[in-house]
């Protein structure tokens, strides 16, 4: 089954409609699946069942920010399940499977109750949830999402995303959000990269008011 085509195209229609911002667009949808696709990847030799849930894997990756309700506020779910079950081969219960991980794979969603029971689904949930916090070590994409949706202003996007940086990406291992060897790697390095790039917007930043 060719789902990928299918997918993309319904990413970048959705972005395109409510008008997402870069930070949540289609790049990101692409980062998480490469993230998502080297987990699986790496999971595979010890647990080869998720050979049977890569699809499920590809489309939460893919879909799992069109029900932001940042953006799109009406539909959401129900426009996702819509597709899926109309527009793709996924079965019924693939399909339940993929709005279950959507739904509760946020980083908000995770700190406040936890990670949900998905029984033999629960890697797949665990491979997207890790993927998308891998790719928000962008802490560029926290200035965007701050100068799009809270305050145009540069001082307070870098603010923003300083906070963000010292209350949540700096303490996802020390919170034990990662769970499998390639995330707790990878994420090793990207820390260390976001440090540098949070070091340098602060330098900028404060450099320019002394200006």
């Amino acid at each position: 089954m060719r789902i990928l085509p299918k997918l993309v195209y319904f990413v970048f229609s959705t972005v395109k409609r409510f008008n997402m911002d870069e930070s949540h667009g289609l790049s990101h949808a692409f980062q998480v699946l490469h993230h998502s696709h080297n987990i699986l990847e790496s999971l595979l030799p010890t647990i080869p069942y998720l050979e049977k849930h890569r699809n499920i894997v590809y489309t939460s990756a893919l879909v799992h920010d069109l029900c932001d309700r940042k953006y799109n506020p009406d539909v959401g779910l129900q426009s996702i399940q819509d597709f899926l079950q109309t527009e793709t081969d996924l079965s019924t219960v693939e399909t339940e499977v993929v709005v279950k991980i959507i739904k509760n794979m946020s980083y908000s969603k995770v700190k406040k109750h936890g990670f949900p029971d998905l029984g033999v689904y629960q890697w797949a949930y665990h491979i997207v949830r890790e993927a998308d916090l891998l790719a928000a070590y962008d802490v560029d994409r926290a200035i965007i999402y701050n100068m799009h949706h809270v305050d145009q202003s540069w001082d307070k996007g870098v603010t923003h995303m300083v906070n963000l940086c010292e209350t949540r990406f700096f303490k996802h291992h020390e919170d034990k959000l990662f769970i499998t060897e390639y995330s707790k790697n990878l994420s090793q390095l990207y820390e260390e990269e976001a440090r540098t790039r949070m070091n340098l917007w602060k330098l900028l930043h404060d450099h320019d008011k002394s200006g």
